[in-house]
C-alpha cells in the first residue's frame, strides 16, 4: 500500500451544505449500459456498463459486475470490476482483490489488493496538485486538452 494520507473524513461541505461522502447518490444497475459525461454532487455506484467522463463531487465505487471505459474524477475510488481510463483521485484510490484497472492514475494514496490487477501508471498527488475546477465544470487539466501528460 502506498500512501501519504489518512483515509478521507466522512463528511465535506460543499457549497455550504455538508454532505455525507459514504452516502450513494446515484446507482448505476447491473443491467444498464449508459455512455456521456455525469456531473454528480455526490457519489455514484456503477454496476453496469459506462463509457464517458464522471466528475464525482464524493466517491466512485466501482462494482464486481461494473465495466467502465472513462476518465473518472472524483474524491475517492473503489474498484471491484473492471475500468479502462484516466483516473484522479483527490483521496483514496482503492483496487479491490477482484478489480481490474488499466490506465494513468493520479491519486492521493493508493491501495491494490492481492489479487487485483493494475496496468498503467501511477502519480501521487501533493495536497495543491489535484485539478481544480474551471466555472464550465472542466478541469485545468482537462481544459488544456493534455489530462495527464502536461509536465513533458
Amino acid at each position: 500500500m502506498l500512501g501519504r494520507r489518512p483515509q478521507a473524513p466522512q463528511n465535506k461541505k460543499i457549497d455550504g451544505k455538508k454532505i455525507d461522502t459514504k452516502k450513494i447518490d446515484t446507482i448505476i444497475g447491473r443491467d444498464t449500459v449508459a455512455n456521456g459525461r455525469l456531473e454528480i454532487r455526490g457519489s455514484i455506484r456503477v454496476d453496469g456498463s459506462f463509457d464517458g467522463h464522471i466528475h464525482a463531487d464524493g466517491d466512485v465505487a466501482v462494482g464486481e459486475s461494473g465495466k467502465l471505459k472513462a476518465t473518472i474524477h472524483a474524491e475517492n475510488i473503489t474498484i471491484a470490476g473492471k475500468v479502462e481510463g484516466d483516473l484522479y483521485a483527490s483521496g483514496r484510490l482503492e483496487v479491490a482483490s477482484t478489480g481490474r484497472l488499466y490506465g494513468e492514475v493520479k491519486a492521493g494514496s493508493l491501495c491494490v489488493e492481492d489479487g487485483a490487477v493494475f496496468i498503467g501508471s501511477c502519480e501521487m498527488l501533493e495536497d495543491d496538485e489535484f485539478p481544480k475546477l474551471l466555472p464550465d465544470g472542466l478541469s485545468e487539466v482537462a481544459a488544456s486538452g493534455d489530462e495527464l501528460r502536461r509536465k513533458e
